[in-house]
Parts: structure tokens; C-alpha cells; sequence
């Protein structure tokens, strides 16, 4: 197993540190009335009615979707370890993978069999995998 740490400049680094802070005291966007009908699920969509107080910004309602909770352009889309997260189906999709930025999360189709076989394979050139499924 391997505890490595990604390549970042100085400054990606403390972008990284104000968005892991930010994802912390980001709340939890829900759907309009998500708690009134079973039919609809916790997951955010964009209220769109006319006499929508979600939709009006008011300030008792719910916190809505904002531009301003949007974490810095440089290190958007990072994993909070500071990788870049690339979806890894076989053995083929490691040798694509740069070790000093990249880290791999093993697809959730992939068998025992292959998966051991990555995770051999992933140790062996120093990648970082991030659902290894050790605890």
C-alpha cells in the first residue's frame, strides 16, 4: 500500500486547503419539498416554479445552488488528497495513469480476481488507489 502524496505547486496547495474548508461548511443542497412526497428524492434540482419562494431567494427557505459555493478553478474536480480521480476498469487503464498526479478508483463492476490483480500492479509502479476496500 502506498501513502503517497500528489505533486502540487505551493499555490495549488492552498487552493486545496480553502476548498477541503469549503466542502466542510457547504450545506446540503436538497430538491424543493424533498421531505413532503416519497416520489422525490434529496438529490438538488433547480426549483422552476412561478411562485417559488426557494426559487425567489428568500431568506428563510432553504440555502439554494450558487455560484459562490463553487470551489477554486485550479483545484476543481480534485479528489481532498489532492489527486485527480480516474476511473480504472482493467490493467491496461493503470499504465495511463500519471503516478505524481493521478490516482485510480476501481470500478465497482470489476471482479476479485481483477481487482487483486490491479491493486498488485498499482502497488508495484507506486499508484495511489482510492477505494482499496482495506480497512
Amino acid at each position: 500500500m502506498t501513502d503517497r502524496k500528489p505533486s502540487l505547486s505551493k499555490e495549488e496547495k492552498r487552493l486545496l486547503k480553502i476548498k477541503n474548508e469549503q466542502g466542510r461548511k457547504r450545506p446540503a443542497f436538497r430538491r424543493q419539498e424533498w421531505f413532503r412526497y416519497k416520489k422525490f428524492d434529496e438529490v438538488w434540482r433547480k426549483p422552476r416554479g412561478m411562485h417559488s419562494k426557494l426559487r425567489e431567494h428568500l431568506s428563510w427557505r432553504p440555502p439554494n445552488v450558487d455560484a459562490g459555493y463553487r470551489s477554486p478553478k485550479l483545484v476543481r474536480g480534485l479528489h481532498p488528497s489532492g489527486f485527480r480521480e480516474v476511473m480504472v476498469y482493467n490493467l491496461a487503464d493503470l499504465e495511463k495513469l500519471d503516478v505524481t498526479k493521478e490516482a485510480g478508483r476501481i470500478s465497482s463492476g470489476v471482479g476479485s480476481r481483477k481487482r487483486s490483480m490491479i491493486l498488485e500492479k498499482a502497488d508495484e509502479i507506486g499508484l495511489k488507489i482510492l477505494n482499496r476496500g482495506e480497512n
